[in-house]
Order: structure tokens, then C-alpha cells, then sequence
């Protein structure tokens, strides 16, 4: 997934509000180059969008149903099978 610059914006915006203000001089410099970090880790890191995370939850969850169904099913036909 790619990041949106919004969040990025909102991330370099946030580091470089909290640097001292001695080196507020090279504020420039020095959010180019927090940006240039944040775009590397976050392209590191697996990040799936919250549809992408929302759908695949729902798949899980009909997945297991469907286990504890074949599950249940199986026990039932061990059962006829042991009698």
C-alpha cells in the first residue's frame, strides 16, 4: 500500500514542531530529510489498507465458521461410525 502524503505531511509536520529551537534554523533541510526516512520505513514496513485489513477479517471469520462446521460434521460421522 502506499502512503498517503497526507499522513506523511502530518508526521514530518509533528517531528519537526517538536525540534528545539536552535535548529529550527534548518527546518527545511531537516524535514526533507525526515521525510526522506519516513517514506523508506514505511515502504519497509507491510502496511494493507483498512478496506484490504476489513475484507480479509471477513474472510477469517467465515473461514473459522466453516472449520467449526467440518469440525462438527466429521465428530457426527465418527459417532455413526463408531455405533
Amino acid at each position: 500500500m502506499k502512503l498517503s502524503p497526507r499522513i506523511l505531511d502530518e508526521v514530518v509536520h509533528k517531528i519537526s514542531a517538536s525540534l528545539p529551537d536552535d535548529l529550527k534554523k534548518g527546518k527545511d533541510k531537516i524535514e526533507k530529510n525526515v521525510r526522506a526516512v519516513a517514506e523508506g520505513v514505511f515502504q519497509q514496513l507491510d502496511l494493507v489498507s483498512r478496506r484490504e485489513f476489513d475484507a480479509q477479517s471477513e474472510m477469517l471469520a467465515q473461514s473459522q465458521l466453516r472449520i467449526r462446521e467440518l469440525q462438527k460434521r466429521i465428530e457426527e460421522l465418527e459417532g455413526k461410525n463408531a455405533e
